[in-house]
C-alpha cells in the first residue's frame, strides 16, 4: 500500500511540478522582475495566512478522519474554517504592515482563503487515502494557475492580476474534489467543540504558521533591505528549486503519515518501526540524489527555465538552496511524524521558533554583506539547525528509527552520482537544454546502477516483485 500510495502521489506531484516549471518559464518572460516579485511576495504572504487559517484542523483530520471509524469531523472543520476567515481584515492589515501595497494585500488575502479551502479538501481526501482524487485536484490547480495567469495578462500584467488569477485557480481545483471530500457534510456551528479543537490545535497552528513564516522571512527581508526586483529574482530561483524538489517529498509524506497512524493504532510499535525505517530510507534515497543532481546542473536549469533578468541570481543561489532542501525534507517530512504520534504539538512550536530565530539572525547578517546569496546561505544554516533540533526533540517525543547504515549507503551513492555528473558537465559543450537532458539521464542511469549494487530501498526485491506482477497480469490477459 505504501508504494502504491506514494507512486500515485508522486506521479501527481511530478506533473504538478512540471506545470509549475512551465508557469515559471512563462511568467518570468511575461512579467518584469519587480511585478513578478510583488506576485511572489503576495504568494508567500498568502501561504502564511492560509496556514494560520487551517492549522487548527490538520492534526484533527490526520488523527480522526484517517481512522475511518465512522467519526465525521468535517462539519466541525468547515464551520471552524469559516470562523477563521472572519479574521481576513486583520490579515489585510498585516499585509500592509510587511510592505504589500493595498491592492496586493487584498489579492493576497483572497488567495490565502482559497488556498486554505483547497488544502483542507486535499487533507480530507488524503487522510482517506483517496490518492487519485487528490491527484486530480492538484493537476487542475496547476493547470488553472498557468492558464488563468496567461489569460489575465491580457487585462494587465501586474502582480495584483496574477494573484487574483491564482485565487480563482485554487477555487476551481477545490470544486473538482469537493464531492469526494465534503459530500454529506452537515455544517453545524458547535461552539464547545470548536473551542476544544482550538485549544488542541493551538500549538500546532502556531508552529505551522511560524514554519510558514520561516519559509518567507528571507524574501521579505530582501524586499525591504534591497527591493522588490531583487526579491523577485531571488524568489524565482528559490521557488524553482522548491517546486522541483519538494513535490516528491510531499507525495511520500502524504502516504507516510496516515499509514503511520493506522499501523500504530492497529499493529503496534514493532510494525510501526519497520514502516518508519522503510519510509526514512525511501525518502532519503529519492531526495538526496535529486537535490545533489539539481545543485550540480543548476546553471543549465536556470538558463532553460527562467527569463533573462532572473538567470544570474538563480544560478548563484540554487545549488545552496538545493542542499538546504535535504535537511528541510528530513525535518518536516520525517522527523515531525514523531511529534504527531506522540501528540507533543508543543515540540512543533519549539522546533519552528528555533528555525525562525536562526534564520532571522543569519539573514540580517548575511544579506547585508552578500545580498541575495547571503539569504541562500542563511536558509541553509537555518535548515541544518532545524534538522538537529528536531532530531533531539524526537528522541524525547516518540523515538523513531534512523537506519544509519542504509542511509550511509544512500549518501555514498548520491555523492558518487553527483561527482560523475559534475565531471561529465565539465566536458560537455552543448546548449543548456541538451546538456540538461544528457546530464539528467546520465545521473539517473548511474544512480540506478548504484541502487542495484547497494540494494538501496530494497530495489532488487521490489523490481522482481514488480516484474512478477506484470507477468501475471499479461498472462491473465492471454498475452505471451
Amino acid at each position: 500500500m505504501l508504494i502504491r500510495q506514494t507512486s500515485i502521489n508522486f506521479s501527481a506531484n511530478v506533473l504538478s511540478a512540471l506545470l509549475g516549471l512551465l508557469s515559471v518559464f512563462v511568467f518570468t518572460r511575461l512579467f518584469s522582475a519587480h511585478d513578478y516579485g510583488i506576485y511572489l511576495l503576495g504568494v508567500g504572504f498568502a501561504s502564511v495566512i492560509s496556514v494560520a487559517f487551517i492549522g487548527w484542523f490538520r492534526n484533527l483530520i490526520l488523527s480522526e478522519h484517517a481512522r475511518n471509524d465512522g467519526t465525521d469531523i468535517r462539519g466541525l472543520v468547515i464551520s471552524g474554517y469559516f470562523v477563521a476567515c472572519l479574521s481576513a481584515p486583520l490579515a489585510y492589515g498585516l499585509g500592509r504592515l510587511v510592505g504589500l501595497a493595498p491592492s496586493a494585500a487584498v489579492a493576497a488575502v483572497g488567495l490565502a482563503i482559497a488556498v486554505g479551502l483547497f488544502e483542507l479538501t486535499q487533507d480530507l481526501v488524503r487522510a482517506r487515502l483517496l490518492a487519485v482524487t487528490a491527484m486530480k485536484g492538484a493537476l487542475v490547480r496547476s493547470v488553472s494557475v498557468l492558464c488563468l495567469g496567461v489569460v489575465f495578462t491580457l487585462i494587465d500584467n501586474t502582480g495584483f492580476i496574477l494573484l487574483a488569477s491564482s485565487a480563482l485557480a485554487y477555487l476551481l481545483a477545490t470544486m473538482i474534489q469537493a464531492r469526494a471530500a465534503w459530500r454529506g457534510t452537515v455544517v453545524k456551528f458547535d461552539g464547545p467543540a470548536l473551542l476544544t479543537a482550538a485549544k488542541l490545535g493551538l500549538p500546532l497552528t502556531i508552529s505551522l504558521t511560524l514554519l510558514a513564516v520561516s519559509s518567507v522571512t528571507d524574501r521579505f527581508m530582501i524586499a525591504n533591505l534591497i527591493g522588490a526586483a531583487d526579491a523577485g529574482k531571488y524568489i524565482a530561483g528559490l521557488d524553482l528549486v522548491r517546486q522541483t524538489l519538494m513535490m516528491p517529498a510531499i507525495s511520500m509524506a502524504a502516504a507516510f503519515f496516515p499509514l503511520a497512524v493506522l499501523i500504530h493504532a492497529n499493529q503496534g510499535r514493532a510494525a510501526l518501526n519497520s514502516h518508519l525505517s522503510e519510509c526514512a530510507e525511501l525518502l532519503f534515497s529519492v531526495m538526496l540524489p535529486a537535490c545533489l543532481g539539481f545543485a550540480v546542473i543548476a546553471p543549465h536549469i536556470a538558463n532553460v527555465v527562467l527569463g533573462v533578468d532572473f538567470r544570474e541570481t538563480a544560478a548563484q543561489i540554487m545549488p545552496i538552496i538545493a542542499v538546504a532542501v535535504v535537511f528541510q525534507v528530513l525535518t518536516q517530512q520525517y522527523l515531525h511524524v514523531s511529534f504527531l504520534l506522540s501528540g507533543r504539538n508543543s515540540f512543533y512550536l519549539i522546533n519552528t521558533v528555533s528555525i525562525i530565530a536562526v534564520n532571522l539572525i543569519l539573514s540580517w547578517v548575511l544579506i547585508s554583506r552578500y545580498d541575495v546569496v547571503g539569504a541562500a546561505w542563511a536558509r541553509l544554516g537555518a535548515d541544518v539547525f532545524g534538522f538537529v533540533c528536531a532530531l533531539i526533540l524526537s528522541r524525547r517525543a516518540f523515538p523513531i528509527p534512523l537506519p544509519l547504515r542504509r542511509l550511509a549507503l544512500t549518501l555514498i551513492a548520491g555523492l558518487v552520482m553527483a561527482l560523475l555528473v559534475g565531471a561529465l558537465d565539465r566536458n560537455l559543450h552543448l546548449p543548456d537544454l541538451a546538456a540538461c537532458v544528457i546530464l539528467v539521464c546520465a545521473g539517473l542511469a548511474g544512480y540506478a546502477a548504484l541502487c542495484w549494487a547497494f540494494d538501496i530501498s530494497q530495489v532488487r526485491g521490489r523490481s522482481k516483485n514488480g516484474l512478477r506482477f506484470f507477468r501475471t497480469k499479461l498472462a491473465n490477459m492471454g498475452i505471451g
